[in-house]
């Protein structure tokens, strides 16, 4: 059976979460958005694409840091408005500079960060 990204159950902005997870480690990185057209991106290129909600556009996951994302597999969720990418992350996927966005613990009721940025 083919896939088609026209199964996915969009919001109304036309966009579903996605999380990243790294492939080998299953540590999970971030969540963000894609439309489906960045769906059709990913799988066509291999390179994780994004639908970047503040600037309204593509975004390549490290197409100007460098932190790529090549991706693995893709899933989604039994409701369709879900999508897991596991990746092979290469450095930070945060934008703080941190390997994963998971950073800080609240679990207790305070804040604590359990990760330094990447040097």
């Amino acid at each position: 059976m083919s896939f088609d990204p026209s199964l996915l159950k969009f919001n109304e902005a036309g966009l579903l979460p996605v999380i990243a997870q790294d492939a080998s480690s299953r540590e999970v990185l971030m969540l963000a958005w894609m439309n489906a057209e960045a769906v059709a991106r990913t799988l066509d290129s291999g390179q994780v694409t994004y639908w970047s909600r503040s600037r309204a556009s593509f975004w390549v996951k490290g197409a100007t840091s460098g932190h790529t994302q090549e991706l693995v597999a893709m899933r989604m969720d039994c409701d369709r408005d879900c999508l897991l990418v596991l990746v092979n992350q290469v450095g930070a996927a945060c934008h703080t500079g941190r390997r994963s966005c998971f950073y800080t613990d609240v679990t207790d009721g305070d804040m604590t960060e359990l990760m330094s940025p990447m040097d």
